[in-house]
Order: structure tokens, then C-alpha cells, then sequence
């Protein structure tokens, strides 16, 4: 009886070691891949001196003229640049700027006299300048809304546009927000001698935001009806997709210092001649200590003047020749032994 249950015991044995053996037969093995296997070729490169000094004198070789001729380009760009906000204020009321800024009963209309210090041909950019206003303030950035601008089934939704919202009855401000009520007033017309120079605001906006940020029958509503007026009222005629004095205020600056263009002149302009600017000083920077500044300028194949981009280049370029002579120096003087120090690792 006792054979028989060890026979029992190792049959049994038996058949579930048969059973396992045919489970892991069974099993579907992974289909081998030298990317699961990590069997791909692979290229590490190694720094030699000889590789490292001809990066660096390539980088330079090829920033260093770069550089040059981007600081050519922003010579050949010229500016006009008139600060304006101090002087158009009048003289017995320098003491107390704000008081007349606020003052509706004083005229605002001022007159400047630019001189062309060199010849600019056409199209001559008319831009504003602001300085010491941050578009970029949080609260600022995010007093709009999007979606009442692009669609008119949602232009009665003011929302995240306080404080700008509602007008003291009740109704919904289109556009709404700070951002727009903000806008920017002042006004530029141009003579030179008993000629007019005509600004053309046309295309002066981004084609992407007219197109698909301002909708076409989305029309301004409520806008600038409050006690306190921010900037320029908006004609309730015209859509939001054409006007594109509010849609350039609207794309916000990141630094406190912008430019914002205000319109195009199609006229050349010789060295020596002397433009009459009669403006209108309506916006109200005296209250945060700013400035206000009018800037008429030419571009060239690069955009307006921007040493910048010249400089960054060739001190980079600089910077790169430089190391690649260093470091040709100290190989010249202290060469590695890679033959050697390859052999003592195969050594040890």
C-alpha cells in the first residue's frame, strides 16, 4: 500500500511538472528587436582637442560676419525720435501736470518741428512710444476677453474683464476689459512746407488677429460710457476686425518700454527737410510717471534699428575664436596623450 502511494505521489508529480513545461511552451515568446534588445548601433562622439577648436572656430567664423553685417543694417535704418509729453504741456501748468491732463477746457493740441537729419525713403514708419506703462501686469493682461472679441454670440460674455464690464446700468462693455479701455488717443497729422503727408493706417495689425481675434460682425457697444474715460472712444459702426488701432493696442507689450505702430507715410523724405507735427495730447501718462514719444523711422531687410542682434553675434563670435586659439595653445604646449592613457587603461 505504501509503493502504491508513492507511486501515486510521483505520478502525480509527474503530470504537474508536465503541466508547467506545457504552459511555458505555450507561452508567446517576445518577438526579438534589437531596439528592445538595445543591440542598435549607436555613435557616441568623443571631444579630441582637434574636434572641440574646430567647432568653436566654425561658430566664430560664421557669427563674426553675420554680426557685422546685421550692425551694417541697423546703420543704414534711420530714426526720428521726439519726446513730446513734457513739452506740449503748457508753461503755467508744469507745476501740475495731472491737473492739466485731466482739464477738458484746455486744448490739448500741440506742434512740434522735426529737421530730417538724413534722407528716408519710403515707407516711413510713424510709431508711439511709451515709457515706465507695464502691458505686462497680471491683472492687466488678463482684463479681456477672447471670446466675446472673435464671436458674436458670445459678445455679451464679460467675463475675467473686470473691472470694465458693465456700464453703470447694466449693460455689457464691447470690447471689454482694461486692455481696451486703455487705448491709446493721441493723434499725428504731418506737413512738409504746405504739403500734407498722409498716414495710412491700413495693414498697420497682424493679418492672423484681424482674421481670426476680431470677428467681422462683432461691433463696439457701451464702449467708453462711464464717468471715467480710459483712452479713445470707438466708432459703434465700424466691426472690431477693421479697427486696427484697437487690435496693435490690444497684442500686449512684455517690457515696460514698447512701440506700437501708429501708421505708414508712402513719401520720401530728403536730408535737411523740416516736418510740422500737429498732434493731440490726450493720453494721460502723467499720472504714472511716463513718457510719450514719437518715433518716425525707416527699415531695412533686418526691420528697424537694432544693434542688439549685430553685437550678440559678433561678441559670440568673438568669444568662439578666441577659445578656439586658447585651447590650439594649450594643446600646442600641453598635448593629451590619448595613445598613452588609452593603453594604461587597457593595462590596468
Amino acid at each position: 500500500m505504501m509503493m502504491d502511494g508513492s507511486a501515486a505521489g510521483t505520478s502525480n508529480g509527474g503530470s504537474g511538472a508536465d503541466g508547467d513545461a506545457a504552459r511555458r511552451n505555450n507561452t508567446r515568446m517576445p518577438k526579438y528587436s534589437k531596439f528592445t534588445q538595445q543591440e542598435l548601433p549607436a555613435c557616441k562622439p568623443i571631444l579630441t582637442p582637434k574636434w572641440v577648436v574646430s567647432v568653436f572656430f566654425l561658430v566664430g567664423v560664421v557669427f563674426v560676419p553675420v554680426g557685422v553685417v546685421s550692425l551694417l543694417a541697423a546703420q543704414d535704418v534711420v530714426e526720428i525720435i521726439d519726446r513730446y509729453d513734457h513739452a506740449c504741456v503748457p508753461p503755467n501748468m508744469t507745476d501740475n501736470k495731472l491737473a492739466y491732463i485731466k482739464n477738458d477746457t484746455i486744448s490739448k493740441e500741440c506742434t512740434r518741428i522735426l529737421t530730417v537729419t538724413k534722407e528716408m525713403k519710403q515707407p516711413i514708419y510713424v510709431y508711439y512710444q511709451l515709457d515706465n506703462f507695464y502691458q505686462n501686469h497680471r491683472r492687466y493682461v488678463k482684463s479681456r476677453n477672447d471670446a466675446q472679441l472673435r464671436d458674436y454670440k458670445k459678445s455679451n460674455t464679460t467675463t475675467s474683464c473686470d473691472p470694465e464690464r458693465f456700464t453703470a446700468d447694466g449693460k455689457p462693455i464691447v470690447p471689454c476689459g482694461l486692455i481696451a479701455w486703455s487705448l491709446f488717443n493721441d493723434t499725428y497729422s504731418f506737413t512738409r512746407g504746405k504739403e500734407n503727408l498722409t498716414v495710412n493706417k491700413k495693414d498697420i495689425s497682424w493679418k492672423s488677429d484681424r482674421e481670426h481675434k476680431f470677428a467681422k460682425n462683432v461691433y463696439p457697444s457701451n464702449f467708453q460710457n462711464g464717468a471715467l474715460i480710459g483712452g479713445k472712444k470707438l466708432n459703434s459702426s465700424i466691426p472690431l476686425s477693421e479697427q486696427e488701432d484697437l487690435i496693435v493696442w490690444m497684442r500686449t507689450a512684455a517690457l515696460p518700454t514698447f512701440r506700437k505702430l501708429y501708421g505708414r507715410i508712402y513719401v520720401d523724405l530728403k536730408a535737411n527737410d523740416t516736418i510740422t507735427v500737429r498732434l493731440s495730447n490726450n493720453y494721460n501718462t502723467y499720472s504714472f510717471g511716463g513718457k510719450k514719444k514719437l518715433v518716425l523711422s525707416t527699415a531695412t531687410w533686418l526691420g528697424g534699428k537694432n544693434d542688439f542682434l549685430g553685437f550678440a553675434y559678433l561678441i559670440v563670435g568673438g568669444l568662439c575664436i578666441f577659445l578656439a586659439f586658447a585651447f590650439t595653445l594649450l594643446y600646442l604646449i600641453k598635448p593629451r596623450l590619448v595613445a598613452f592613457e588609452l593603453r594604461s587603461i587597457t593595462v590596468k
